[in-house]
């Protein structure tokens, strides 16, 4: 497929620069996946469509303040860092004029903390090991900044409003933005409903925010990403499969992370490890049943999953839809439920 085939207008006074002053009150469009029947609601009407058995499984991944601002140590040239990957002390980092960054080339950040390039890899990618004292994480909580993505131009008033309620494992340099919308009441009110919540893990890092620059899509590499599914969540899975109960994924990466552990195993397992899957159609989901997701970027790897969840058509209708009735896009935008029903 073209990558041209997942374009469309989006006048730019519809990207949100910020969040909704209460989470769940953003806009709900539900897409009924078979007919392409559209309701405009709210978010808090969610659970009008969720019904007891279902099982809906989200991302706990937590953003990380994984953007720092340093200077080159022999050069004082001002360097942008944007750290994807964390194992031990060693960094996988985006870099911002990264020709310049070197094998070796050392970068202060703060009196705290600086970092040495010990080695380049492609796309601007280059692993830094991290020299600091006390604890990285505390340490990056003091130096770094939030990661909001460039098409934000507003500063953020309160870091916590990139993150969903429920996050609690450090690790994304983006936040798995469609469970922005969640409250921790409105989780509450679900569970009373008889909707199971599961949580999975996928650190958010390149693979998802990578734009698609070949133009035949299926030429695209997706950059690796981290996983982690626990055995409980493996087990309550395969029961609601054996029982015929809606799997309901909350976001891209929870779907990335399900169909990744399925297309392994043929069923849902305990594990962990990188995965690289492209979803573009024609694709059969073999986990999910239906999405809760954010309005996309067009030409994006996002959009081009959602797409396969019914059509490519029926997509590009649905957000001509959501731009006419000037619904806010992206990470601080309003919200789609893809439906089965």
């Amino acid at each position: 497929m073209d990558l041209n085939d997942f374009d469309f207008e989006l006048p730019e006074e519809l990207i949100a620069q910020h969040p909704t002053d209460k989470r769940d009150d953003s806009r709900l469009m539900v897409l009924h996946k078979k007919t392409g029947v559209i309701e405009h609601r709210h978010f808090y009407d969610i659970i009008d469509y969720l019904h007891p058995g279902d099982v809906l499984v989200r991302n706990n991944s937590k953003v990380i303040p994984a953007r720092l601002y340093g200077t080159k140590r022999e050069t004082l040239a001002k360097v942008e860092v944007l750290i994807l990957k964390i194992e031990g002390d060693l960094c996988e980092c985006l870099c911002g004029n990264a020709k310049a960054i070197k094998t070796g080339t050392i970068i202060d950040f703060s009196e705290k903390l600086y970092g040495e390039c010990i080695e380049r890899r492609p796309e601007g990618i280059r692993i830094f090991r991290m020299h600091y004292e006390g604890i990285f994480l505390e340490v990056l909580n003091e130096v770094g900044m939030m990661p909001t993505p460039p098409y934000i131009h507003e500063k953020l008033k309160d870091n916590s409003r990139y993150n969903n309620v429920y996050a609690k494992v450090d690790g994304s340099a983006a936040c798995p933005t469609a469970g922005l919308h969640f409250t921790n009441e409105l989780i509450e009110r679900i569970k009373d409903k008889g909707i199971e919540i599961l949580d999975v893990t996928l650190h958010v890092g390149l693979g998802t925010f990578k734009p698609v620059k070949e133009e035949k899509i299926e030429d695209h590499v997706m950059h690796s990403e981290f996983y982690t599914m626990s055995a409980y969540t493996a087990e309550r899975l395969n029961l609601a499969k054996k029982e015929g109960r809606r799997i309901i994924a909350i976001g891209t990466t929870s779907t990335r992370t399900l169909e990744t552990v399925i297309n392994r195993f043929g069923e849902f397992r305990e594990c962990s490890g990188d995965t690289n899957i492209f979803i573009y159609p024609p694709y059969e989901f073999k986990s999910i049943d239906a999405q809760i997701t954010n309005f996309h970027l067009p030409k994006s790897t996002l959009i081009m999953m959602i797409a396969a969840q019914c059509s490519r058509q029926m997509i590009l209708d649905a957000y001509k839809t959501a731009v006419k009735e000037r619904y806010r896009f992206f990470s601080f935008g309003d919200s789609m439920f893809l439906t089965n029903e």
